[in-house]
């Protein structure tokens, strides 16, 4: 039997967002109520681009050829810049790593007092 290799071609990738979104999205606030409000808000996503250009077509409000929004509204709106010391020891993974470790990192940083958004 012949074993397949995955490529590591994705990225999990940390966007700092405006704390202006907890007292504005309520989704946001209600999937944070552990947070207190000293430290950052933060997006936690995957891809596989390069986190830079994944940062261009959310602040970008990016569509497909078919109309259809690949972007999120929480980072059109309030995300500010992109924060590689969180991320950047942890690429690049396969697409089924990078499934988990989006979760898996979003979860950690709740626990150190984030307040997070991931999908």
């Amino acid at each position: 039997m012949k074993k397949t290799t995955q490529r590591r071609s994705y990225h999990v990738y940390v966007i700092e967002l405006s704390k202006r979104v907890f007292s504005e999205n309520r989704k946001f606030r209600d999937a944070n109520i552990q947070y207190n409000g000293t430290i950052e808000c933060l997006y936690v996503g995957m891809t596989s681009q390069s986190p830079e250009e994944r940062f261009k077509k959310h602040k970008t409000g990016c569509r497909t050829k078919k109309g259809h929004k690949i972007s999120s509204n929480i980072v059109e709106k309030y995300g500010l810049y992109l924060r590689p010391s969180l991320y950047e020891h942890l690429n690049p993974m396969t697409k089924e790593e990078a499934l988990k470790m989006e979760e898996q990192l979003s979860l950690e940083l709740r626990c150190k007092g984030y307040a997070v958004w991931f999908n």
